[in-house]
């Protein structure tokens, strides 16, 4: 949207044969660059901006306020995770937010709430002992990698000792 709105600012300038002059918030970037920095805002905690990303951000949520209310929806899901809930109050979080996600009907949280709904009970678990299974991904991933550099072992025990190896 950004960009079609400086092209038709620039065509027009093109017809009037006038100079371009691109604008620019307070900050002093330009739509574009306002937009493409914004990334590194927007994946950020508001805890952890610089005075230049708060800026950024104050500009930001003023001219696009759908990014507000997103990324106040992720943080909300971010601060579920970073807190020590009991498992039980986790249930009762997430039911919220995730409700909160469906009345809104963005299109951006579809992965995460087609996610929540097809394993909403494994990543409950989470708030058990706050353990993911990133260990067995990892063993799963160097076993894979094992296998794929000698592939047709034949002396299986001898397999079983190098893996082993590979693993400590």
């Amino acid at each position: 949207m950004a960009r079609d709105l400086e092209n038709d600012e620039i065509q027009r300038c093109r017809e009037q044969n006038i100079e371009y002059v691109p604008f620019r918030y307070d900050n002093g970037d330009t739509r574009n660059q306002l937009l493409a920095r914004a990334k590194h805002v927007l994946v950020k905690h508001f805890s952890k901006w610089t005075e230049s990303q708060r800026v950024r951000a104050e500009i930001i949520f003023k001219h696009y306020p759908d990014l507000k209310s997103v990324y106040e929806l992720a943080i909300e899901l971010t601060n579920i995770y970073n807190k020590h809930y009991d498992k039980d109050v986790a249930r009762g979080k997430l039911a919220l937010w995730y409700n909160k996600i469906e009345n809104m009907q963005y299109g951006c949280f579809r992965t995460v709430t087609n996610t929540m709904q097809n394993y909403y009970e494994t990543i409950l678990n989470y708030f058990v002992n706050r353990e993911t299974n990133a260990f067995a991904e990892s063993f799963n991933a160097k076993i894979k990698a094992f296998r794929a550099q000698f592939r047709g072992v034949r002396d299986i025990p001898f397999f079983i000792f190098r893996l082993s190896k590979l693993t400590a």
